[in-house]
C-alpha cells in the first residue's frame, strides 16, 4: 500500500455554465522517505493539487489517503511551505517558528518549546535574523524561515508548493541546495511543485509532469536514478542527466503543443460588439 495516495481524485470550481474542470482523475502514488516533484505549466493545476494534499479544499470525488487514513482537512502530519512566505509580520523569525511549535507540541515546557525552534533556524542557517522581523528579511531568508516553520511541526509529509519561484538565480541554488541537504538528513516524505525541470532533476527522486487543463491529469512518471548528493556542475555533464531532462522536457512541449492546438480548435466565438458613436471628436485649443 502507498504511504500517500491520490485515488481518482477530482477537482472543480464554480458552478452550472460557469463550473470550471481544474484537476480529473488523479491517480498518484507516493513512496515513504521519497522526494516527488510535480512538474507542469503556469496554471495547469499543481497549487490545486498541493492544497488537496494538504486537505485546505476537498475533492469532488476520489479519495486522499496519508498511510491508508482519509485526509478530511489540514493537519499538523503535512507540513506546508508557501510560495508567498505567509510569514506573520508582527512576530519575529523566532516568534514564528515558536507559533507552530506551540500548536503542534502544545504539552511540551516554555523552555523545551523555544529551544526546538532554535534547533529548526539554526537548521536553514538563520541564527544571526533569529530576533529579527520578517520586513527585515530578505526574500531568501523569508522563505528559510518558512522551511524552519513548516519542518518544526515535525510533519510526515513535507509539501513545498513552488517555494523558491519568486528568488533570484543565486539565492534560488543556495535554497535548492539547502532543502536537498535537509531532506537527506530527515528523509521525510516531500512533494515538491514546480515549473522548473533543471530544479526537479536536481531535488527528486522521482519526476511526474501535469498535463496542462481543463481537467488536467499526471503524465507518465520519470524517475531520477542520479546518486546523492548532486553536485549542480557536474550533473550537467552526466549522460543520465542529460537523458532524463530530455525525456522530461520533450514530454512537457508535446503536451503543450496539443494543448495549444486543442484550444485553437474549442476557441469560443467572440461576441460582435462595435464601440459607442461618440461623434466627431472635439477641437482643443491649444494656448
Amino acid at each position: 500500500m502507498a504511504f500517500f495516495e491520490l485515488r481518482g481524485v477530482s477537482k472543480s470550481y464554480g458552478s452550472g455554465s460557469q463550473r470550471t474542470s481544474v484537476l480529473a482523475d488523479i491517480n498518484l502514488e507516493i513512496r515513504e522517505g521519497e522526494l516527488l516533484a510535480v512538474v507542469g505549466f503556469s496554471g495547469s493545476g499543481k497549487t490545486t493539487l498541493i492544497s488537496l494534499m494538504a486537505g485546505l479544499i476537498e475533492p469532488d470525488a476520489g479519495h486522499v489517503l496519508l498511510d491508508g487514513a482519509e485526509i478530511d482537512g489540514p493537519g499538523p502530519d503535512r507540513g506546508v511551505v508557501f510560495q508567498n512566505y505567509s510569514l506573520l509580520p508582527w512576530l519575529t523569525v523566532h516568534g514564528n517558528v515558536l507559533l507552530a511549535i506551540r500548536h503542534v507540541h502544545a504539552g511540551r515546557p516554555r523552555q523545551e518549546q523555544s529551544e526546538l525552534a532554535d534547533h529548526y533556524i539554526d537548521m536553514v542557517g538563520l541564527m544571526p535574523a533569529r530576533d529579527k522581523y520578517p520586513r527585515a528579511l530578505s526574500g531568501g531568508m523569508r522563505q528559510r524561515v518558512s522551511v524552519a516553520r513548516g519542518l518544526a511541526t515535525d510533519p510526515r509529509v513535507m509539501l513545498l508548493d513552488e517555494p523558491l519561484s519568486a528568488l533570484d538565480a543565486l539565492t534560488r541554488a543556495t535554497l535548492q541546495d539547502e532543502i536537498e541537504q535537509i531532506w537527506r538528513r530527515d528523509r521525510k516524505t516531500a512533494v515538491l511543485i514546480t515549473n522548473d525541470v533543471d530544479e526537479a532533476i536536481l531535488l527528486a527522486d522521482r519526476i511526474v509532469p501535469l498535463r496542462p487543463g481543463p481537467g488536467a491529469t499526471l503524465g507518465p512518471s520519470f524517475e531520477v536514478a542520479l546518486d546523492r548528493p548532486r553536485d549542480r556542475t557536474a550533473i550537467n555533464h552526466d549522460p543520465t542527466y542529460k537523458k532524463i531532462r530530455a525525456q522530461v522536457t520533450q514530454y512537457l512541449m508535446l503536451v503543450g503543443r496539443s494543448h495549444r492546438r486543442a484550444g485553437r480548435r474549442s476557441a469560443p466565438a467572440l461576441p460582435d460588439l462595435r464601440p459607442l458613436d461618440l461623434g466627431p471628436p472635439r477641437s482643443r485649443v491649444v494656448r
